[in-house]
């Protein structure tokens, strides 16, 4: 029994990269199965006895892609503190908006999600875990969170419409000369104006230095 459940495991990772691909090109109600069984070598059937329903394949795909952003922050906020932790997590997930496979089944996942709620409830989920982890590494107050949230939503909407390739003073004073934008996160924006990072005595991250 123990090969026939690797051989499914291995099948459902097949199926779960195939999603991902056709997902993000046309979306949770233009993808269907068949196409992604295809892309994953495998009969529309099985697919189906792997993951039960299209919806459950979605979310399942969804969650794939949380789970890179989740493992991203950790993997940066490993041993920092505070504003550099919330620094190196903003610049984590610029580099994984780098992948328009991941960026594209997100946003199809919130189109999705105001229809539908059950997926509503697999992005809540990605939130939480993702303001746990955020709130655990910076101890931030929550109108800081909120906004490095609020930085990294912006930031998909700039990846997504390609702003950095628009040559118009309007376009790049979203952007740094690096290509970085702005607005990327709180300490990207205090560095730009001039400024100084929040200084470890700052109140948006209560305890510091205490």
């Amino acid at each position: 029994m123990v090969p026939i459940r690797q051989s499914a495991d291995v099948r459902r990772a097949s199926v779960l990269n195939a999603a991902i691909v056709e997902f993000a090109r046309s979306g949770y109600a233009g993808t269907s199965t068949e196409a992604i069984a295809t892309r994953a070598g495998i009969s529309q059937p099985y697919l189906f006895r792997l993951f039960g329903t299209k919806k459950d394949l979605f979310i399942a795909t969804y969650e794939v892609v949380a789970a890179r952003i989740e493992e991203a922050f950790v993997d940066v906020a490993d041993r920092l503190e505070w504003e550099d932790a919330m620094h190196a997590m903003g610049m984590a997930y610029i580099e994984l908006l780098e992948d328009p496979d991941l960026l594209q089944v997100q946003l199809h996942g919130f189109v999705a999600a105001a229809a539908d709620p059950d997926i509503a409830a697999a992005c809540q989920d990605t939130f939480r875990r993702l303001w746990r982890l955020v709130d655990a590494a910076t101890h931030a107050q929550p109108m800081v969170i909120r906004e490095f949230f609020a930085q990294g939503m912006l930031c998909n909407v700039l990846a997504a419409i390609d702003l950095a390739a628009v040559d118009e003073p309007w376009a790049q004073s979203f952007f740094e000369k690096d290509g970085t934008a702005i607005e990327a996160l709180p300490t990207l924006r205090h560095a730009s104006r001039g400024g100084s990072a929040p200084s470890t005595s700052s109140p948006a991250y209560p305890g510091r230095g205490a």
